[in-house]
């Protein structure tokens, strides 16, 4: 190695070490962005595009819209999400799929949003809750649908029904009617 060639190396060493040293001096300087936490919960602001954990959307009246599709449970790309349903007969002699469990578990979800994006009745969401620490990892697998469903209301028989209920009788008056003549 020539004498050339070592100062040569020793100056981009010198002047490399300058360059790091220009980035540490400005973070010297700069104003710290420390985080109180948990002290500042109350002030505390998250995006909302932050996605914590998944949760049903309930109405006022404590319906959720859940189907029982499967759409969420297919799409998911770790099996996070498992569904029991059953079959039940509705009062108008109809069979619809009945929501019985919605299993999430929080632990092995990747937060891809595949789920929420693929479900048709816009059923489920993330919140932005972040504090989800536990002890265990039993803790982490959740039932969404916790709050009891409640039966939904008997629809209202339609006219066409009433209607004929109302001609029977008629008819049937009618038909003694011809009957007493003969």
């Amino acid at each position: 190695m020539s004498i050339k060639e070592y100062f040569s190396s020793l100056f981009k060493g010198i002047y490399s070490l300058l360059k790091g040293l220009k980035v540490t001096g400005k973070e010297l300087v700069t104003p710290k962005v420390t985080f109180q936490y948990p002290e500042n919960r109350d002030t505390l602001e998250i995006p909302e595009r932050f996605r914590a954990t998944l949760r049903f959307k309930y109405d006022s009246e404590g319906y959720h819209k859940c189907i029982a599709c499967g759409l969420c449970q297919m799409n998911c790309p770790n099996g996070t999400i498992s569904i029991e349903s059953k079959m039940v007969e509705m009062p108008d002699g109809k069979k619809k799929k009945k929501l019985e469990k919605y299993m999430y578990d929080l632990g092995s979800c990747t937060f891809c949003m595949l789920c929420v994006t693929s479900c048709a009745s816009k059923a489920i969401e993330f919140s932005n809750d972040f504090e989800q620490a536990v002890f265990t990892r039993e803790k982490l697998v959740q039932q969404l649908n916790y709050l009891p469903e409640k039966e939904r209301p008997m629809p209202a028989p339609k006219p066409a029904v009433a209607a004929q209920k109302a001609e029977a009788p008629a008819n049937s008056a009618a038909t003694e009617d011809k009957k007493q003549e003969n």
